[in-house]
């Protein structure tokens, strides 16, 4: 099957020789077609919608292919890598924890690793949190959470154990997660969805700005209500992406207190789909904290780990508690090399203050992303985010309609000048770089993003 998105020919390119970015052989480098061909051969083409760039290695904020050609990397590998690749710290404690006392798994028995790390981990979340479960996939953490909740709404005695979710949010690839996601192409394999999931409008903000927040949200409420639902006795969650994903869009702060209200009154659990949004990547420990509220649950991933396979459900005692003993666990839940990467990307955020630095940093990303905005001729309908995580979103500047062929073509030009922007297959480009990367070289970054969407709009 031959439907790439782009070339895998290996195509000459200008030179690149700055401190941050080297690209000295053609692009994709000799050799990498070769190791595509054979992953299109045996993997399921479900992995293959990426930029064709082979990775060697990676360091920090700098990406390597194996002709030693050097990206500065704004995806941190879909922002995972929050305190940079192949972290010094993380590879110190994964050797340690297999060299001084041999142990990469122990399924439930305890272990002094994971003892360390929970209280690091509740001690980061803060107050309002004081438990955790332990997976591997960000997805798993998603299920988790629908358990919970409904499993909350079952000790109340709720009539239907409904769960409120919203529209084009996305929580996982996994059934549940899937059917709490608001994509309706990528659930229909499931077939018979869930009746008692319920997806809410999202407040865009281009829809309809004559509103506030909480008066969106209290509409979407009375249209749920008109279909004959009563929170109070048919609803026990509500599932937010702290931001939506493709573009990096969070909700107007009045409308998630709102929500919060809403949940507070009709004896529903708030939960917050952290993924992209948590470990200081927003500028906040976590993304809902910009929003000024106390969810009951967060659900991690991602730079929870830094690369290495780790996610959780963080959350109040009594719901944490809510599963008998053995009723939610897996074979590799908390295993000692997981929460050895855990230890290190926590002790990283603290001592580097990375928290800040993400403010810091995303005030240079944000300021200079608008600046491209404003001379991109109506071609930018928006740029998006807060922190270090940013979308800019591309429209047909006569019809204003979203375009995403031009934004793929700029996504594939930058990887061929040593940039790595984060292709999202529709109307945005993600940006996310490590928040570890330098000042000149998130500068450097912009300007090479810069100068090729000047290009591709004249």
């Amino acid at each position: 099957m031959t439907d790439h998105i782009f070339s895998r020919e290996s195509q000459e390119v200008h030179k690149v020789s700055t401190k941050n970015r080297y690209i000295n052989t053609s692009i994709p480098c000799p050799g990498s077609k070769s190791i595509l061909d054979t992953l299109d051969k045996f993997e399921s083409r479900s992995m293959h919608g990426q930029l064709p760039l082979v990775w060697d290695y990676a360091e920090d904020f700098n990406i390597y292919d194996s002709a030693g050609n050097k990206w500065i990397d704004f995806t941190s590998a879909i922002f995972f890598s929050n305190v940079g690749h192949s972290n010094k710290r993380v590879s110190e404690y994964l050797y340690k924890t297999i060299k001084d006392k041999p142990l990469i798994g122990c399924y439930a028995y305890g272990n002094d690793i994971r003892a360390k790390y929970l209280e690091k981990l509740i001690n980061f979340a803060g107050d309002n949190f004081q438990k955790a479960f332990l997976m591997s996939a960000g997805t798993e953490a998603t299920e988790a959470a629908f358990k919970l909740m409904r499993m909350h709404g079952q000790k109340l005695s709720k009539k239907r154990l409904g769960i409120l979710a919203f529209e084009n949010n996305w929580h996982g690839r996994t059934m549940g997660a899937q059917m709490l996601s608001g994509n309706v192409s990528q659930k229909a394999w499931i077939g018979n969805l869930d009746n008692d999931i319920h997806h809410l409008a999202f407040p865009y903000p281009w829809l309809d700005q004559s509103i506030d927040g909480e008066e969106f949200f209290n509409r979407t409420i009375k249209n749920l209500k008109s279909q004959g639902i009563d929170p109070k006795k048919d609803i026990c969650g509500m599932m937010m992406e702290t931001f939506q994903g493709w573009g990096a869009i969070f909700y107007p702060e009045d409308f998630v207190q709102a929500a919060e209200r809403f949940c507070r009154t009709n004896n529903i659990l708030l939960t917050f789909d952290e993924m992209q949004s948590g470990f200081a990547r927003t500028g906040h420990a976590f993304g809902y904290q910009h929003y000024n509220v106390n969810p009951d649950l967060i659900c991690c991933g991602k730079g929870m780990g830094n690369g290495y396979p780790l996610s959780g459900v963080i959350g109040k005692a009594e719901i944490m508690d809510l599963p008998d003993i053995g009723n939610m666990s897996s074979t590799h839940s908390a295993n000692p090399m997981a929460c050895a990467a855990g230890i290190a990307v926590l002790e990283e955020i603290i001592e580097r203050d990375l928290i800040k630095e993400s403010i810091r940093k995303g005030l240079i990303l944000h300021n200079k992303l608008n600046d491209i905005m404003l001379k991109a001729g109506g071609y930018i309908s928006y740029v998006l985010g807060r922190g270090m995580i940013a979308s800019i979103l591309f429209q047909d500047p006569k019809t204003k309609n979203p375009v995403s062929k031009l934004p793929s073509k700029i996504a594939e030009e930058c990887m061929k000048k040593g940039l790595l922007v984060v292709h999202t297959g529709r109307e945005s480009i993600k940006i996310g770089p490590p928040l570890t990367i330098s000042d000149d070289a998130l500068i450097e970054g912009i300007e090479v993003l810069s100068e090729v969407i000047k290009k591709n709009i004249n």
